[in-house]
């Protein structure tokens, strides 16, 4: 199960057994505008917003894009990995 974007609905996704976990994003430009994440309550503490935010910075280093990161489970998440620091744009 890998995390997928949704441009059609501006969000990214990751699929579970049972729910789906969600980060919305706006566009500004060539840069996605990360305002939310939600994980199922069901899933909490199990690691699933860890991996979304992984999914999630990994596809828009791909697609050559930047973030600015608005949410504040997203702020926290980048701050503990450097290794992103290039597609963060403020």
């Amino acid at each position: 199960m890998d995390v997928v974007e949704k441009p059609e609905e501006n969000r990214f996704e990751l699929a579970l057994e049972g729910g789906t976990a969600v980060v919305a994003y706006r566009m500004d430009g060539n840069r996605l505008v990360l305002i939310h994440t939600e994980v199922p309550e069901q899933f909490s503490g199990q690691g699933v917003g860890s991996r979304l935010a992984k999914g999630v910075f990994e596809l828009i280093r791909a697609s050559g894009r930047k973030a600015v990161v608005r949410c504040p489970f997203l702020k926290a998440w980048v701050a503990k990995h450097p290794e992103y620091d290039d597609i963060v744009d403020g």
